[in-house]
């Protein structure tokens, strides 16, 4: 389970750049001053890479944590919560 955790870590990490350079490629392709469309709207496309590029930098670091190992062991307990020194 611990090897999938990693493996899906990987993928996320790949992954939330890849959304996010899609997203500003598909702006940069549909944006047109002389469209009559909402996809050719400048601002619709900044408020939706607005939007989607902080949950994009959440699954970075998400994945970065799952790729290390950190989710290797979770709590069963509210007390194993706690560091015993």
């Amino acid at each position: 389970m611990n090897a999938i955790k990693k493996y899906f870590g990987l993928i996320w990490l790949l992954l939330a750049p890849l959304v996010i350079f899609e997203l500003i490629n598909g702006a940069i392709q549909h944006i047109d001053t002389a469209g009559k469309k909402d996809i050719n709207n400048p601002v619709i496309w900044i408020i939706i890479i607005a939007i989607f590029t902080p949950i994009a930098i959440g699954l970075v670091i998400f994945g970065w944590y799952a790729f290390r190992g950190e989710y290797d062991h979770l709590p069963q307990k509210s007390k194993d919560l706690y560091i015993n020194d």
